[in-house]
């Protein structure tokens, strides 16, 4: 959800943020932690993750009206660095991208040096490293932009709220990468379902279809974790398989619809097209039966097939009609009779991508406590998971056991010579979930 401090009260209820501040209200001037700590008013970000995704986000912050400065980098490979730093200096010049080489951090500990550097950091890596990034950019007292999802494991999910709540202590700004939070037709089409337009939400479905993504096969001297960190998408303590990946954005505004998150899931999945070694050990499908504490089942479905019919979209049924939202900023409310209430065409609506930065650009050159969006993030994130855990085993998973769990999936090491835990066989191929025989809480 969209977590706006001032919008709380009536959105947001079920996240327990209205203990942040009385009745939602802004803390106007009051400073900031972290805020313009140079005491400049050029706002320094700082760049962790500079692959395709965070070379966006730098775009999109740079794009902001606002007075901004890229004053640091940091990434595991040097060439990605370099590319995401030449296109950015290429499209905004020396005047807004000021990092001189020292200032440029390869490797997997340079994110401590490049956040000391700023007073806004974006958080852009694969989802495995975010529960430490966020970590770190509260303890140095940092405004924050991190992408979805936020974890890929129990354990870290568990510390990303855990940092939340010290970032709200702080009254740090946090602003999650769930765009759909800060789209114009989600929140006018959410007010009105949850001003009651469609009833009571009783059934759902929600879609992530696609042809899948980019395949980074192994090459030549690669040492297995730099393999497995080229080509992250397909190893699960760096992604999370797709269901967590991608189709958190679907899973979310199912939550947000519901003001609530599921109690179990249930459900089934596999390897039918996208099965070689090169994709390492996730599941191209997941379909999942999500159920709420008052009954509603929300059917999930997300895979990677390609030449299938493509769907990215969620659809709910409530007692007096239902909703469909589409996120090329359109979506239609209808009652049980066929009657359109709401068609909704944004087709001159602003980008959300761009607009969340936006706002969160605007709250900080304000001095305003605004966003407090890792919870809810978290917790999205959280229900994508426990997803994955039923059907990678089979088994009803209840919320609490998987919130709970143990298990993480993070190697013991970080190094280019240390081993991930999950390793091929002789025959390259990575072992995967099996249902039914694998335990995953």
């Amino acid at each position: 959800m969209k977590n706006k401090i001032s919008e709380t009260n009536d959105r947001r209820d079920f996240l327990k943020t209205s203990a942040i501040l009385t009745g939602g209200a802004l803390l106007g001037s009051i400073p900031l932690a972290g805020a313009y700590a140079s005491g400049s008013d050029t706002i320094k970000i700082a760049l962790i993750g500079c692959g395709g995704r965070g070379t966006g986000a730098a775009f999109q912050a740079l794009s902001t009206k606002y007075n901004l400065k890229l004053v640091a980098m940091a990434d595991a490979f040097p060439d990605k660095l370099d590319k995401c730093y030449k296109a950015l200096l290429a499209k905004y010049g020396a005047e807004k991208v000021s990092v001189p080489d020292d200032k440029k951090f390869v490797g997997f500990d340079g994110y401590k040096q490049a956040i000391a550097e700023a007073d806004v950091v974006l958080l852009a890596t694969p989802p495995g490293f975010r529960p430490s990034h966020f970590a770190e950019a509260v303890k140095q007292n940092k405004q924050i932009f991190m992408e979805k999802p936020v974890a890929t494991d129990s354990p870290g999910i568990r510390s990303v709220l855990a940092t939340a709540e010290e970032a709200k202590r702080k009254k740090l700004n946090v602003v999650v990468g769930l765009q759909r939070h800060y789209q114009k037709n989600y929140i006018e089409l959410m007010d009105r379902v949850h001003q009651g337009d469609i009833g009571e939400v009783i059934s759902g479905q929600v879609y992530w279809n696609s042809g899948g993504v980019w395949v980074n096969p192994r090459q030549a001297n690669q040492t297995e974790m730099e393999h497995q960190m080229r080509n992250w998408y397909y190893f699960n303590w760096l992604c999370g398989d797709h269901i967590v990946e991608q189709h958190v954005h679907n899973i979310d505004v199912a939550n947000w619809v519901k003001n609530k998150y599921p109690v179990s899931a249930y459900g089934a999945g596999g390897r039918f097209l996208r099965n070689g070694k090169e994709h390492g050990e996730i599941y191209d499908n997941h379909s999942v039966e999500f159920v709420y504490d008052d009954g509603t089942i929300i059917s999930s479905q997300c895979r990677h097939f390609t030449g299938g019919a493509n769907r990215v979209d969620e659809s709910f049924q409530g007692t007096k009609g239902k909703v469909y939202f589409d996120s090329n900023n359109k979506g239609k409310i209808w009652d049980h009779k066929g009657k359109v209430l709401v068609n909704y065409d944004g087709k001159n609506d602003a980008n959300p991508y761009q607009t969340e930065h936006d706002e969160l650009f605007a709250a900080i050159t304000a001095n305003e406590y605004k966003f407090a969006d890792a919870e809810n993030a978290a917790k999205s994130t959280m229900t994508a998971i426990m997803g994955r855990y039923a059907t990678y085993s089979g088994d009803i998973i209840k919320w609490d056991d998987a919130l709970n769990s143990p298990i993480s999936l993070f190697p013991e090491r970080l190094a280019w010579d240390a081993m991930p835990k999950v390793l091929p066989d002789a025959n390259g191929n990575y072992p995967f979930a099996i249902p039914g025989v694998t335990k995953v809480i």
